[in-house]
């Protein structure tokens, strides 16, 4: 496919920011494929990517109540200085204060709550919405939660209120009504048992969209088995699919707009036979929390719409010839998300794919035609491209012509007379704006057909979790003195949690592991040499596990992949050697060594795992019998105080080499509370290699 790229300045999508409004324009893609000369329009809607704003205002339902916001408690009663708004109660602690306003006068104005009688002295601050008690600023139609401090119940106060304690003037109030009952978690039922070994415990409704299910169990054998949800009496083939799980405890969160409210059963359910494996129902008026998971509504263009992920849609229509295709995407500003056909006539494969990747840089689109020759960046392997490389990095053509003829070998054509198998992903962009190693990307086949009779529409509204920041897994720093040897080989990067968590930068899928840690940082004594015995793969024509060891100034590595400009501006210290005419070439690729996942694992459940000791135990080593490559240094008083070790040929896969003058600077400091590293765990990692069943790898 080749991609022409063109702003539409008269289509805009609006999203809303407390009470100002950002225009986000649409970008509009045009896309020709060369083979049957099909034109396509790519409508790119990339939601929260306008300068980070990310904070949107709940989504309007369609009837006139608007959406659950939690048990309403009433309309502050207005005294003075303007202030008004609805309250309601999300759960035991909370309330949700909806188009609240003050005007700010007040000179000790603060939230009060207390149980006696009316508002007066006797009571307690509530922290405002930050979690502070400061005096309170101006508030203008604002949305948002306020908790009682210490553990305090609703059910233990009378009234909350605006109150100045300097003047003890109650500026507005609103009072809990007597035998009040917050929302709070309710139980429900089981499933009801009716085959595949389907059943559970009772399920809880943790709130309007939220629904945990314990002790789930489910045999798998099911063609196409979906949790299913829908109305009526008992399932049946009409309602909202979720996905397929197979654990034992399982969250479940509906889609779009979608509350419990909507819905009469959750079921088990089986598309390709159209068989109920087991349901439950769920109860009326249940009084539990609101969500508070924000929705964004989007109204679609073209009549079919096919739901990817819940963060990404692939919409389409068919006139004659010509195919439209809008792909709708809530990502991250620096991300990126791709579609394309598959690599396989019969499998959504990678490799092989025709994709194109499209991301927003500051306010322009882009559309980028890419080829899959190998699940790795674009490197040169012996003169040629491979990996996930732009089409004109292979030897096709990103020209953005339209309805002319290509002998572009890459291009695939979208059929319309059978289903196409289709791939997706998203994710991060790296520092030069090319995908890196995909967060999301699909578990199982996905097969489209384009040209169907009747529309096909499974879409929903984006929705957006406040989400709680992911805490890395331990930094690991080597210190100790006597260790001089250091036994570097290949690990997977491990997700949110493990590289890019601790290092900040995106991952390549790959890290080094520097005697049995993740990518630790290491303190190297200067006039001390010390041997890295390398085991990162030796074979040129391997684009994903080519991985000679250097060590450089730069914190990135991929120096093989920089440009001559590029690579003059940094200073390699080790493991690469220059040959007459000025061309880099690595000294330290060793034979291959690599810890994996094992068979028919799911790499996205990386960050379930709570630290890198207990990751790494899951995964299987396999070794080279041959011996490592050595790669030996003495840094000295030229060295900088941090240089980093990497891959020569793919960039953000190592970290720091602090050099030092002395080490008893960290013995005496606050540093050598930390963890050091020590005999033991060189012992344990050789034991570990020793206890694995050595073969060669091709």
């Amino acid at each position: 496919m080749d991609f022409d790229f063109c702003f539409n300045s008269k289509i805009t999508n609006k999203m809303t920011l407390n009470t100002h409004s950002i225009n986000c324009g649409y970008r509009q893609i045009r896309l020709t494929n060369l083979h049957k000369i099909y034109e396509i329009v790519m409508l790119l809607s990339l939601l929260l990517l306008c300068f980070n704003f990310f904070l949107l205002t709940s989504a309007t339902s369609d009837d006139d109540e608007g959406p659950y916001q939690g048990k309403y408690l009433g309309k502050i009663n207005s005294y003075h200085h303007q202030v008004s708004g609805d309250v309601y109660a999300v759960n035991e602690y909370t309330f949700l204060l909806v188009g609240f306003n003050y005007d700010g006068n007040g000179a000790d104005t603060f939230f009060w709550a207390g149980a006696a009688n009316r508002p007066g002295p006797q009571g307690f601050i509530i922290p405002d919405e930050y979690g502070k008690t400061n005096i309170l600023d101006r508030y203008h139609n604002k949305d948002f939660t306020l908790t009682l401090p210490d553990r305090k119940k609703i059910t233990e106060i009378k009234w909350l209120a605006v109150y100045d304690l300097n003047n003890q003037n109650n500026f507005g109030d609103v009072y809990i009504p007597e035998e009040f009952e917050p929302p709070q978690v309710q139980n429900g039922g089981t499933f009801a048992k009716r085959s595949h070994n389907v059943s559970s415990s009772a399920i809880e409704i943790v709130d309007s969209k939220t629904i945990r299910i314990k002790e789930f169990t489910y045999d798998g054998k099911g063609k196409r088995t979906f949790f299913w949800t829908g109305v009526g009496a008992q399932p049946s083939s009409r309602g909202n699919p979720i996905r397929k799980y197979d654990k034992e405890t399982i969250t479940l969160e509906l889609p779009g707009d979608k509350t419990i409210f909507d819905i009469d059963w959750i079921s088990i359910y089986d598309l390709a036979d159209n068989e109920n494996y087991g349901h439950l129902l769920i109860a009326d008026n249940l009084n539990v929390p609101p969500s508070l998971v924000k929705i964004t509504p989007y109204e679609f263009a073209l009549p079919n719409c096919r739901q990817l992920h819940k963060d990404l849609q692939i919409s389409w229509e068919v006139f004659g010839p010509q195919i439209t295709l809008q792909l709708s995407g809530q990502v991250e500003k620096n991300d990126y998300m791709s579609f394309g056909l598959s690599g396989s006539e019969s499998s959504s494969q990678m490799i092989g794919a025709d994709v194109v990747v499209a991301y927003i840089d500051d306010i322009r689109g882009y559309s980028v035609d890419y080829n899959i020759t190998s699940l790795a960046p674009c490197v040169q392997v012996l003169g040629q491209n491979k990996g996930v490389c732009r089409d004109d990095m292979v030897g096709g053509l990103d020209s953005f012509q339209l309805n002319t003829y290509s002998p572009d070998p890459g291009d695939k054509e979208i059929r319309l007379d059978k289903s196409n198998y289709v791939i997706w992903a998203f994710g991060p962009l790296d520092s030069n704006n090319e995908p890196a190693f995909h967060n999301f990307y699909p578990k199982s086949d996905i097969l489209i057909d384009f040209n169907t009779t009747e529309p096909v529409n499974d879409c929903f509204s984006f929705t957006k979790h406040i989400d709680n920041p992911v805490q890395t897994w331990e930094r690991v720093r080597i210190w100790e003195p006597t260790v001089r040897t250091f036994n570097a080989y290949l690990g997977p990067s491990g997700g949110l949690k493990g590289y890019q968590g601790i290092t900040g930068h995106v991952s390549s899928g790959l890290a080094w592991y520097i005697n049995g840690y993740m990518i630790p940082e290491l303190y190297l004594k200067r006039g001390l040499t010390y041997v890295f015995k390398v085991r990162g793969g030796n074979n040129p024509h391997s684009p994903e596990h080519y991985h000679p060891l250097v060590i450089t100034d730069e914190p990135r590595g991929g120096y093989d992949r920089l440009s001559d400009a590029k690579q003059s501006e940094i200073r390699v210290l080790a493991g690469v050697e220059f040959t007459r005419r000025g061309r880099p070439k690595p000294t330290a690729a060793g034979p291959l060594c690599l810890s994996r996942y094992p068979a028919n694992y799911d790499r996205r459940l990386d960050d379930n795992f709570p630290s890198f000791k207990k990751f790494n135990r899951s995964l299987i080593t396999v070794c080279s019998i041959d011996e490592p490559a050595t790669l030996e240094i003495t840094p000295n008083i030229t060295w900088p105080d941090t240089v980093y070790y990497n891959s020569f040929t793919h960039a953000n896969m190592g970290w720091k080499i602090h050099i030092i003058d002395n080490y008893s600077n960290l013995r005496n400091s606050a540093f050598s509370r930390l963890k050091p590293y020590n005999d033991l765990g060189r012992i344990l990692f050789i034991g570990y290699l020793l206890l694995q069943t050595i073969r060669i790898i091709a």
